[in-house]
């Protein structure tokens, strides 16, 4: 996602409004001229009751007049009406009036995760195959979108039948190049946990779908790493691998993010790296993997493909396809000596993708960083590199004392590091300010399309100053809709642990 909105193409807020729209006066004529239409109809009524006719046969057809004409009124009064509501949101989200928000002050405010005591579960896990009868419907329900969407593609028919051929015969279907693209951007549209949604007609989809081996997953990996840095100007970006077929399994990549840094546990307790993947860097210490002759706090770990026939594989990630930024403080210089730094881009690579029945267990994809992301969550959970107090002392601030303020005074200056150096070093970022004005644009222009924005408001709210952002103060529709991602039970425990294997 790009931290700056002149560089999308489809920033204009008018790229999703209707085509056409009715002024008031074309709107109050359709209106006359409905209800003229209904009282001669009705005057007509009245006299065919003395005409030498059948009262039935001539009733029926001027009563299905009478509601043609008053459904030409209602539709133009409403659409006019609704067109006129729908300009609330122009307004600056100060004065968008506040719909209240959950009764706790925080729920799943902190992402679920292992061994954290706030979680909230992922919707249903996701089988690796459908029914026949599923996947018919879920097909058929997804084409009915895309045809809806993309017009030109012209009718449905065809297409439905082929799909619907090709189902009975082998149990799934191949989705056209134009079907995966937009499904894939749709899932991202749907996704309720994501806040940069606006951008997503501008993902780029890798259609990876003919390979399926180990050795290939991994090495399209590195160059989707490559491709989505781009120099520092982050692509969104997506490579869809192999899908899931009743004959074959589809390939899986046990790493939450395609990169990810090793977590090692000392003599003295503490852990060395990230404590997020201390059992999965031990484990895949034990299936061979080589740490540093002197570990330290930001090793990359190996990219971790499992097959049906392969088994799981480990393959190292290529020095040109791991991007960091060294983190500085714009006015403390000793920040930089705390060694921090961070990588990039962030691959989500665990997550299944479910288009129209099809899943796609491998499917990475990406926007740009939020900072708090990096700065509140993974230098400033407790459960992470906890950089709070080490900074906090650093300032000179009183940690005896909570009402100080202490850790939130800290985690200012941690964030300002991260907004900082990754600017200073030419990579994608954006604030959790700017980036919240930007989803209620996205917001809007999903109403204005017709269409509901499922939100999760745990995931959105940024999880440093919720309440001076926007997305807080609002409820949202949180009904699942596909297509989507989702993180199954399974793949969540490999990516935290490295066990059990997906094909034993």
């Amino acid at each position: 996602m790009n931290d700056s909105p002149a560089t999308c193409p489809f920033h204009d807020v008018a790229a999703d409004r209707p085509a056409t729209r009715h002024s008031p006066l074309v709107a109050v004529a359709f209106a006359v001229a409905g209800l003229a239409m209904s009282g001669l109809t009705i005057g007509a009524v009245e006299l065919g009751w003395h005409l030498p006719v059948s009262r039935a046969g001539f009733v029926v057809p001027v009563a299905a007049i009478v509601l043609l004409a008053l459904g030409i009124c209602a539709h133009q009064l409403v659409a006019h009406s609704g067109e006129q509501l729908l300009q609330v949101g122009d307004r600056p989200w100060p004065q968008i009036p506040r719909a209240g928000r959950r009764a706790s002050p925080g729920p799943g405010r902190v992402r679920a995760r292992a061994a954290h005591p706030v979680h909230r579960p992922d919707p249903g896990p996701v089988p690796d195959s459908l029914g026949n009868d599923e996947i018919r419907a879920a097909a058929e329900e997804f084409l009915e979108l895309f045809h809806a969407e993309n017009p030109q593609t012209g009718w449905l028919g065809p297409r439905l039948a082929a799909v619907m051929r090709e189902i009975d015969l082998t149990g799934t279907y191949w989705h056209t190049p134009e079907e995966l693209a937009f499904g894939a951007r749709v899932a991202w549209r749907n996704n309720a946990r994501c806040i940069g949604r606006l951008y997503w007609r501008s993902l780029q989809v890798r259609d990876l779908r003919t390979v399926g081996d180990a050795g290939g997953v991994a090495r399209h990996c590195f160059d989707h790493l490559r491709a989505a840095h781009n120099g520092g100007k982050i692509r969104p970006m997506i490579s869809v691998f192999a899908p899931e077929t009743p004959n074959r399994p589809a390939p899986r990549i046990w790493n939450e993010q395609l990169i990810r840094y090793a977590g090692y546990e000392q003599p003295d307790g503490r852990v060395l790296g990230d404590p997020r993947y201390l059992s999965f860097t031990r484990e895949l210490i034990r299936r061979g993997w080589q740490p540093p002759d002197v570990p330290g706090a930001f090793d990359v770990l190996p990219l971790v493909v499992e097959t049906v026939d392969e088994g799981p594989r480990m393959f190292p990630l290529p020095a040109q396809s791991v991007h960091e930024v060294p983190m500085e403080h714009p006015e403390l210089a000793w920040f930089a000596e705390l060694g921090l730094r961070w990588h990039a881009v962030p691959v989500i690579s665990s997550n299944r993708l479910l288009i129209g029945g099809v899943s796609y267990p491998a499917a990475p994809f990406n926007g740009w960083y939020m900072g708090t992301e990096i700065g509140a969550r993974n230098f400033g959970d407790i459960d992470r590199y906890a950089m709070i107090p080490e900074v906090a002392q650093r300032l000179g601030l009183d940690i005896s004392d909570e009402a100080s303020l202490w850790r939130d005074r800290a985690l200012v200056e941690i964030n300002r590091a991260v907004l900082h150096s990754f600017k200073a070093s030419g990579v994608s970022i954006t604030d959790h300010h700017t980036e919240s004005r930007r989803f209620l644009i996205h917001l809007e222009r999903e109403e204005r399309a017709g269409r509901r924005c499922p939100t999760d408001w745990s995931w959105i709210v940024p999880p440093m100053s919720g309440s001076q952002t926007p997305v807080f103060h609002r409820h949202y529709d949180s009904e699942l809709q596909l297509p989507n991602f989702f993180a199954d039970p399974d793949a969540t425990t490999r990516a935290l642990h490295g066990t059990p294997p997906a094909f034993r």
